[in-house]
């Protein structure tokens, strides 16, 4: 198993103010998108944005094994999109009822902030708004379970719980969360679900350590916990075409707990013009 990082106390700061870049990108964001948008004038915004907050999208064309460059400055998923919706996957106006779930990743004097939160437009019926809330809830109790010394697998029990039994949803398999810092992936990888057999998920008896830096994100769907993509392309769906979101926030452990350096994306409307 890989060396997971740990930071320093002045190194966290740096995080923090990377985090908080990502939190005022969505700020504005939630200004700008409105009805009529299209995903490639949002990502122009973000481009536009990251420009005036001294930052660069550490999205922007990564790589992953037998993937393309990713081609935009953020990853908006929508609706049936769970993660990596590029600018050009669909040229459709966003419309009434829509979901847009939004991943900024930014790169701000080194050091990296990674964060998404999905939004309404308009207006949501009964079970987007239950989804939604799932979503945040879901984020929220987990993260109260990345206490120093607990293992990692109670982040999984956590949001299981939650998503699955509470609020009778489905946790995207073959996603997670990542440790992160200078570079956008590093280990530990954070599974959403608790694994079915020893070996499957060799993190999941990792216990949490002050100084441990990592961006927890569960995927969330109505109707399968399956999901698809097309070969070298990078939008990956929900395999039944049901509504998705994606909620995900940088964590650093500390002794007296876990710290939340994207704090104030509970702040945002979860409704946007």
């Amino acid at each position: 198993m890989a060396r997971i990082p740990l930071i320093s106390e002045r190194d966290a700061e740096r995080a923090r103010a990377s985090a908080q870049k990502v939190v005022e990108v969505h700020r504005r964001l939630a200004e700008f998108v409105r009805v009529g948008k299209t995903l490639a004038q949002v990502d122009d915004f973000v481009a536009r944005t990251l420009d005036d907050l001294g930052c660069r999208s550490c999205f922007l064309g990564y790589r992953m094994p037998r993937s393309p460059a990713f081609p935009s400055h953020a990853c908006l998923s929508l609706n049936s999109c769970v993660v990596h919706g590029t600018a050009g996957y669909t040229s459709t106006p966003l419309a009434p009822g829509d979901l847009l779930s939004i991943d900024i990743g930014v790169r701000f004097e080194g050091w990296i902030g990674d964060a998404a939160w999905t939004y309404a437009m308009q207006e949501r019926g009964e079970e987007a708004e239950r989804l939604m809330a799932c979503g945040r809830e879901s984020i929220r109790v987990g993260i109260e379970a990345l206490q120093p010394g607990e293992k990692l697998i109670e982040w999984a029990r956590a949001v299981q719980k939650c998503v699955e039994n509470g609020y009778g949803f489905y946790l995207t398999r073959g996603l997670g969360g990542h440790g992160y810092g200078t570079a956008l992936h590093t280990p530990p990888y954070i599974s959403n679900v608790v694994p079915n057999y020893p070996g499957e998920w060799p993190e999941a008896g990792v216990r949490c350590e002050p100084g441990m830096l990592v961006a927890v994100e569960p995927m969330i769907a109505v109707g399968t916990g399956a999901s698809t993509s097309k070969p070298r392309q990078w939008p990956v769906f929900t395999a039944d075409g049901s509504l998705s979101v994606h909620y995900e926030h940088d964590v650093l452990i500390t002794d007296d707990g876990p710290r939340v350096l994207t704090e104030g994306l509970e702040d945002l409307p979860d409704v946007l013009g």
